[in-house]
């Protein structure tokens, strides 16, 4: 098995999915419920906040590429925005761009040989809830190798077949994207694909106005011959 996948982050306002520190105090008012002036006090806090802590940022980067470099960890970065950031990730050992927020950065990721992950949700909303790129016009330019379920679970499906029928890509894309993709972002080399010695693990989808419904799962596992039998 590959090891275990790790992605590091921040959030903070003023960088990565929230280099807009608006979006995040917008965000902070309509879930929360507070004033304009209470949630700029809050984005405040969490920036001085940050800023006391950031040395250990490199603390822990420094350790994660320890761990990459000994084949324990595969490491994604979360919200790279820069090609400069791309640079760095790559550095510490990093296998995969998860959620570029930018074409250049995901362009950067693909020309550095790091998998690009894009949100299905993204796809689905017809952009990124939080004004960064259009995860379709990265499947568009061709930089994105697997969709992530990101914030709700059951978007994978619908956003591929949604590429598929609004022309972005084929079907066969747009169904690797949600298979084949996310297999090589996480390593496993042996499913993903309906090829001869990988796993067999099938889906069957019904579309109707629109949307699907998953009717039945066949997996590897539906498969497995009991110990003893045949032996």
């Amino acid at each position: 098995m590959p090891p275990p996948l790790v992605s590091f982050k921040d959030h903070t306002p003023g960088q990565g999915q929230y280099r807009d520190s608006a979006v995040y105090r917008r965000w902070l008012e309509g879930t929360e419920g507070i004033s304009p002036e209470e949630a700029q006090r809050r984005v405040e806090t969490l920036v001085a906040e940050r800023d006391t802590r950031i040395g250990h940022r490199e603390i822990a980067l420094g350790r994660l590429a320890e761990l990459a470099a000994q084949g324990r960890a595969r490491l994604l970065a979360h919200d790279p925005v820069t090609a400069a950031e791309i640079d760095v990730a790559v550095a510490n050992g990093v296998a995969v761009a998860e959620f570029a927020t930018t074409t250049g950065a995901a362009r950067a990721a693909r020309e550095r040989g790091l998998r690009v992950v894009a949100g299905a949700p993204n796809v689905l909303r017809g952009g990124s809830h939080s004004g960064n790129v259009s995860a379709a016009e990265l499947v568009a330019a061709g930089l994105v190798d697997g969709l992530s379920s990101d914030y709700l679970p059951s978007t994978p499906l619908a956003a591929a077949l949604l590429l598929a029928a609004r022309g972005i890509v084929p079907l066969p894309r747009a169904v690797a994207l949600v298979t084949s993709g996310p297999a090589a972002v996480a390593g496993l080399a042996d499913r993903g694909a309906l090829v001869a010695g990988q796993r067999g693990d099938l889906a069957v989808v019904t579309v109707e106005r629109g949307w699907p419904t998953v009717r039945t799962t066949v997996t590897a596992g539906d498969f497995a011959v009991p110990a003893g039998v045949g032996q």
